[in-house]
Protein backbone atom coordinates (compact mmCIF):
# COMPACT_ATOMS: atom_id res chain seq x y z
CA UNK A 1 0.00 0.00 0.00
CA UNK A 2 1.46 3.65 -0.76
CA UNK A 3 -0.50 6.69 -0.10
CA UNK A 4 -0.51 10.17 -0.26
CA UNK A 5 -2.32 12.78 2.33
CA UNK A 6 -3.89 15.96 0.52
CA UNK A 7 -5.56 18.69 3.29
CA UNK A 8 -8.26 16.43 4.55
CA UNK A 9 -7.98 13.63 1.34
CA UNK A 10 -5.78 10.62 1.29
CA UNK A 11 -5.60 9.08 -2.25
CA UNK A 12 -4.11 5.23 -1.61
CA UNK A 13 -3.31 2.74 -4.16
CA UNK A 14 -3.27 -0.67 -3.22
CA UNK A 15 -1.64 -3.57 -5.26
CA UNK A 16 -1.12 -7.35 -5.73
CA UNK A 17 -2.23 -9.74 -3.19
CA UNK A 18 -3.31 -6.98 -0.56
CA UNK A 19 -6.73 -7.02 1.42
CA UNK A 20 -8.85 -4.10 1.45
CA UNK A 21 -10.03 -4.20 4.85
CA UNK A 22 -7.26 -4.61 7.13
CA UNK A 23 -4.73 -2.55 4.76
CA UNK A 24 -7.53 0.48 4.96
CA UNK A 25 -7.85 -0.43 8.85
CA UNK A 26 -3.92 0.45 9.19
CA UNK A 27 -4.28 3.43 7.17
CA UNK A 28 -6.73 4.66 9.20
CA UNK A 29 -5.02 3.54 13.37
CA UNK A 30 -1.85 4.76 11.72
CA UNK A 31 -2.91 7.93 10.80
CA UNK A 32 -5.39 8.47 13.74
CA UNK A 33 -8.54 8.91 11.28
CA UNK A 34 -11.78 8.98 13.24
CA UNK A 35 -14.62 9.21 11.36
CA UNK A 36 -14.40 9.81 6.80
CA UNK A 37 -15.79 8.30 3.95
CA UNK A 38 -14.23 5.52 1.62
CA UNK A 39 -14.78 5.58 -1.80
CA UNK A 40 -13.11 3.66 -4.56
CA UNK A 41 -12.39 0.92 -7.72
CA UNK A 42 -10.12 -1.33 -8.64
CA UNK A 43 -9.52 -5.30 -9.53
CA UNK A 44 -9.68 -8.41 -7.35
CA UNK A 45 -9.50 -12.01 -7.41
CA UNK A 46 -11.23 -13.08 -4.34
CA UNK A 47 -14.31 -11.34 -2.07
CA UNK A 48 -16.18 -12.42 0.53
CA UNK A 49 -19.91 -10.03 0.58
CA UNK A 50 -22.56 -10.70 2.92
CA UNK A 51 -26.15 -9.43 3.59
CA UNK A 52 -27.67 -9.15 6.79
CA UNK A 53 -30.83 -10.71 7.10
CA UNK A 54 -32.66 -8.74 10.14
CA UNK A 55 -35.47 -10.91 11.12
CA UNK A 56 -32.78 -13.75 11.94
CA UNK A 57 -30.21 -11.29 12.74
CA UNK A 58 -27.54 -12.90 10.68
CA UNK A 59 -25.25 -12.15 7.80
CA UNK A 60 -25.65 -14.47 4.58
CA UNK A 61 -21.86 -14.99 3.15
CA UNK A 62 -21.23 -15.17 -0.43
CA UNK A 63 -17.83 -15.88 -1.70
CA UNK A 64 -16.22 -15.16 -4.79
CA UNK A 65 -13.35 -16.74 -6.53
CA UNK A 66 -12.28 -15.36 -9.79
CA UNK A 67 -11.10 -11.90 -11.67
CA UNK A 68 -13.37 -8.92 -10.89
CA UNK A 69 -13.38 -5.55 -11.29
CA UNK A 70 -14.31 -3.70 -8.37
CA UNK A 71 -16.83 -1.56 -9.93
CA UNK A 72 -17.81 0.18 -6.69
CA UNK A 73 -16.49 0.67 -3.17
CA UNK A 74 -18.16 2.86 -0.87
CA UNK A 75 -18.53 3.12 3.15
CA UNK A 76 -17.52 5.01 6.32
CA UNK A 77 -14.96 5.25 9.38
CA UNK A 78 -16.32 5.48 12.69
CA UNK A 79 -14.32 3.51 16.19
CA UNK A 80 -15.91 0.87 18.24
CA UNK A 81 -14.45 0.58 21.55
CA UNK A 82 -11.47 3.27 20.60
CA UNK A 83 -10.53 0.90 17.60
CA UNK A 84 -11.29 1.66 13.76
CA UNK A 85 -14.89 0.89 12.27
CA UNK A 86 -14.64 0.28 8.69
CA UNK A 87 -18.40 -0.25 7.22
CA UNK A 88 -17.60 -0.87 3.30
CA UNK A 89 -20.32 -1.96 0.60
CA UNK A 90 -19.05 -3.16 -2.65
CA UNK A 91 -19.92 -4.40 -6.36
CA UNK A 92 -18.09 -6.55 -8.23
CA UNK A 93 -18.31 -7.53 -11.78
CA UNK A 94 -17.34 -10.35 -13.32
CA UNK A 95 -15.81 -11.17 -17.38
CA UNK A 96 -19.53 -11.78 -18.51
CA UNK A 97 -20.81 -8.23 -17.09
CA UNK A 98 -22.58 -9.65 -14.27
CA UNK A 99 -22.53 -7.50 -10.50
CA UNK A 100 -22.59 -8.92 -7.14
CA UNK A 101 -22.83 -7.09 -4.09
CA UNK A 102 -22.84 -6.17 -0.76
CA UNK A 103 -21.67 -5.50 2.62
CA UNK A 104 -18.02 -6.44 2.18
CA UNK A 105 -16.24 -8.66 4.49
CA UNK A 106 -13.00 -9.29 2.81
CA UNK A 107 -11.69 -8.61 -0.72
CA UNK A 108 -8.24 -9.41 -2.50
CA UNK A 109 -6.78 -7.19 -4.97
CA UNK A 110 -5.53 -8.34 -8.15
CA UNK A 111 -3.82 -6.28 -10.02
CA UNK A 112 -4.65 -2.80 -8.22
CA UNK A 113 -7.35 -0.63 -5.97
CA UNK A 114 -7.50 3.32 -6.18
CA UNK A 115 -9.18 4.13 -3.01
CA UNK A 116 -10.19 7.71 -1.80
CA UNK A 117 -10.65 8.91 1.69
CA UNK A 118 -12.12 11.34 2.89
CA UNK A 119 -11.75 12.54 6.36
CA UNK A 120 -13.59 14.59 8.66
CA UNK A 121 -12.92 16.41 11.80
CA UNK A 122 -15.28 14.39 14.20
CA UNK A 123 -15.52 11.39 16.80
CA UNK A 124 -18.21 8.37 15.59
CA UNK A 125 -18.41 5.27 17.71
CA UNK A 126 -20.69 2.60 17.20
CA UNK A 127 -22.07 0.98 19.80
CA UNK A 128 -23.94 -2.54 19.70
CA UNK A 129 -27.65 -1.87 19.85
CA UNK A 130 -29.55 -5.16 20.57
CA UNK A 131 -32.68 -4.34 20.95
CA UNK A 132 -33.65 -2.95 17.28
CA UNK A 133 -31.22 -4.58 14.83
CA UNK A 134 -28.69 -6.68 16.43
CA UNK A 135 -25.90 -3.76 14.70
CA UNK A 136 -23.20 -1.74 15.56
CA UNK A 137 -24.95 1.29 15.33
CA UNK A 138 -23.47 5.41 14.80
CA UNK A 139 -23.59 7.11 18.02
CA UNK A 140 -22.75 11.02 17.75
CA UNK A 141 -20.67 12.85 20.10
CA UNK A 142 -22.15 15.97 21.11
CA UNK A 143 -19.09 17.56 21.63
CA UNK A 144 -18.61 17.45 17.91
Amino acid sequence: MIYQRVENIFIVRLDVGEEILSSLTELCSQEKITAGTISGIGAANYADIGLYEVAKRKYHGTILEEEMEIASLNGNISRKDGKVYLHLHAAFANKQGQIFGGHLRSARISATAEIYIHTVPAKIERVFDEETTGLNLIQFDPTN
